[in-house]
């Protein structure tokens, strides 16, 4: 028979700590580009025109997304203030409505002593010769 015997825990072992290489994420771009050999004699004159360019059209996108930004502020705004004048609009326009039927006119002439005839309107006819007879 086998003899039963006492184990000992193991303790457990730390994962090695990891240091930091570079730290900077520019270091971690120099490590990978490699501009030093690039730059190892200072900045070229060739690359000059290339990097105007690019510092140009960055400063140009920001300015144009600046712009955007402004004319879509502006257009919200002036959207805001066509939906307030359309709704004045409609009720002015329902108000003058109102007020123009023939009661409500009649009903507002009537303390000035005006009141709606009662004999339907009859038209006039000028015969040619009773014209020229006036004339």
């Amino acid at each position: 028979m086998a003899v039963n015997t006492f184990k000992q825990e193991k303790k457990p072992v730390a994962p090695p700590k990891k240091t930091k290489k570079g730290g900077s994420f520019f270091k971690f771009i120099e490590s990978y580009v490699k501009l030093g050999i690039i730059f190892e004699n200072g900045l070229p004159v060739k690359y000059i025109p290339y990097i105007l360019f690019t510092a140009a059209m960055g400063i140009f996108y920001i300015g144009n997304i600046h712009y955007a930004d402004k004319t879509v502020r502006a257009l919200d705004k002036l959207k805001l203030e066509v939906d307030d004048l359309r709704a004045e609009f409609i009720t002015l326009r329902a108000s003058f409505e109102y007020e123009g039927k023939q009661s409500e006119v009649a009903r507002k002439v009537a303390p000035m002593g005006l009141s709606e005839s009662s004999e339907p309107p009859y038209k006039i006819i000028v015969r040619k010769k009773e014209e020229e007879e006036n004339e």
